[in-house]
Protein backbone atom coordinates (compact mmCIF):
# COMPACT_ATOMS: atom_id res chain seq x y z
CA UNK A 1 0.00 0.00 0.00
CA UNK A 2 1.32 3.46 -0.85
CA UNK A 3 0.72 6.94 0.44
CA UNK A 4 -0.37 9.30 -2.35
CA UNK A 5 1.35 12.62 -3.07
CA UNK A 6 -1.47 14.23 -1.08
CA UNK A 7 -0.68 12.05 1.95
CA UNK A 8 -3.74 9.85 1.49
CA UNK A 9 -4.03 6.12 2.00
CA UNK A 10 -7.02 3.83 1.46
CA UNK A 11 -8.08 1.80 4.47
CA UNK A 12 -9.01 -1.69 3.19
CA UNK A 13 -12.77 -2.38 3.26
CA UNK A 14 -12.41 -5.38 5.60
CA UNK A 15 -10.60 -3.26 8.19
CA UNK A 16 -13.10 -0.38 7.83
CA UNK A 17 -16.01 -2.79 8.35
CA UNK A 18 -14.43 -4.54 11.34
CA UNK A 19 -13.55 -1.19 12.94
CA UNK A 20 -16.96 0.34 12.18
CA UNK A 21 -15.42 3.21 10.22
CA UNK A 22 -18.27 4.55 8.11
CA UNK A 23 -18.04 7.46 5.67
CA UNK A 24 -17.75 10.79 7.53
CA UNK A 25 -16.43 9.09 10.69
CA UNK A 26 -14.09 11.49 12.46
CA UNK A 27 -10.67 9.97 13.16
CA UNK A 28 -7.40 11.05 14.75
CA UNK A 29 -3.86 9.87 14.18
CA UNK A 30 -1.57 8.93 17.05
CA UNK A 31 2.18 8.54 16.72
CA UNK A 32 4.27 6.97 19.50
CA UNK A 33 7.64 7.50 17.83
CA UNK A 34 7.52 4.23 15.90
CA UNK A 35 3.92 3.41 15.01
CA UNK A 36 1.15 5.53 13.50
CA UNK A 37 -2.29 4.54 14.74
CA UNK A 38 -5.69 5.69 13.45
CA UNK A 39 -8.36 6.02 16.17
CA UNK A 40 -11.94 7.18 16.26
CA UNK A 41 -12.11 10.82 17.38
CA UNK A 42 -13.54 11.70 20.73
CA UNK A 43 -16.82 13.06 19.42
CA UNK A 44 -18.34 14.02 22.77
CA UNK A 45 -20.47 17.10 22.38
CA UNK A 46 -20.76 16.63 18.63
CA UNK A 47 -23.92 15.19 17.10
CA UNK A 48 -23.53 11.67 15.77
CA UNK A 49 -24.31 10.46 12.28
CA UNK A 50 -27.90 9.56 13.21
CA UNK A 51 -28.54 12.94 14.81
CA UNK A 52 -27.15 14.73 11.76
CA UNK A 53 -29.39 12.66 9.48
CA UNK A 54 -32.50 13.38 11.55
CA UNK A 55 -31.66 17.11 11.64
CA UNK A 56 -31.24 17.09 7.86
CA UNK A 57 -34.61 15.38 7.30
CA UNK A 58 -36.62 17.23 9.95
CA UNK A 59 -39.42 19.29 8.43
CA UNK A 60 -39.04 17.81 4.95
CA UNK A 61 -42.10 15.54 5.10
CA UNK A 62 -44.98 16.63 2.93
CA UNK A 63 -47.69 14.19 4.03
CA UNK A 64 -49.40 14.55 7.39
CA UNK A 65 -49.76 11.02 8.80
CA UNK A 66 -50.02 9.72 12.31
CA UNK A 67 -47.21 7.56 13.69
CA UNK A 68 -49.61 4.59 13.77
CA UNK A 69 -50.41 5.02 10.08
CA UNK A 70 -46.73 5.22 9.16
CA UNK A 71 -45.92 2.13 11.23
CA UNK A 72 -48.78 0.23 9.58
CA UNK A 73 -47.28 1.05 6.18
CA UNK A 74 -43.77 -0.03 7.19
CA UNK A 75 -45.08 -3.29 8.61
CA UNK A 76 -47.26 -3.96 5.58
CA UNK A 77 -50.26 -4.28 7.90
CA UNK A 78 -53.82 -3.79 6.92
CA UNK A 79 -54.90 -0.20 7.02
CA UNK A 80 -56.22 0.88 10.40
CA UNK A 81 -59.93 1.72 10.61
CA UNK A 82 -59.14 5.40 11.08
CA UNK A 83 -56.94 5.47 7.95
CA UNK A 84 -58.99 8.07 6.10
CA UNK A 85 -58.90 10.42 9.10
CA UNK A 86 -55.18 9.74 9.62
CA UNK A 87 -54.45 10.82 6.06
CA UNK A 88 -56.32 14.10 6.41
CA UNK A 89 -55.18 14.85 9.98
CA UNK A 90 -52.31 17.21 10.60
CA UNK A 91 -51.13 15.40 13.75
CA UNK A 92 -47.96 13.42 13.34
Amino acid sequence: MRITSKGQVTIPAEIRERAGLLPHTEVDFEFDGKVVRIVRSDARGKPGRGARLVAHLRGRGDIAMSTDAIMALTRDEERPPYWSTAMSSSTC
